[in-house]
């Protein structure tokens, strides 16, 4: 009786196994094409400063994700990673603007970050202020970001 039980579960748990590796690479598959656009949605309310001046043109686009931003200024895209300090150059021509949204994906992500220093996070009551400098001596770039009055962000 017990050898015939052991038999019935090792027949059903291979056949689990099958069934698993038989659906493994569609999910692989939806998961790929799932992270290879990305929409990103603008920042209402959003104010940009660049060495203390407003830059003519410019935008910042937000995800799902907290803390991650897309700023699009003058002919430049970067990506922001608020608490990694890291900021990096994207390809204009991989990012697709359509309305108030735009298409990009997060795998095109280049592997080093700019350079940054004098990183300062800080809310402001109404408005979490993020101010950077690019290398060690060269140009601030000041955004601030509308909060909710319970301190989430309002995106």
């Amino acid at each position: 009786m017990i050898g015939k039980t052991i038999r019935v579960t090792l027949l059903a748990a291979s056949a689990l196994f099958v069934a698993l590796a038989a659906f493994a690479p569609a999910a692989t598959a939806t998961r790929g094409a799932a992270a290879d656009k990305t929409t990103w949605k603008t920042v209402q309310f959003a104010i940009v400063r660049f060495n203390d001046d407003a830059p003519r043109t410019w935008n910042i686009y937000h995800s799902e994700k907290r803390g991650v931003l897309l700023v699009h200024l003058w002919k430049r895209y970067m990506l922001i990673k608020v608490q990694d300090q890291e900021v990096f150059d994207i390809d204009p021509e991989k990012v697709k603007v359509v309305g108030d949204t735009a298409e990009w994906s997060t795998a095109d992500v280049p592997h080093d970050p700019i350079e940054t220093s004098e990183w300062k996070v800080r809310d402001v009551g109404p408005v979490e202020r993020i101010r950077f400098r690019f290398g060690k001596t060269g140009h601030f770039l000041d955004i601030q970001l509308p909060m909710q009055i319970n301190g989430k962000p309002v995106y």
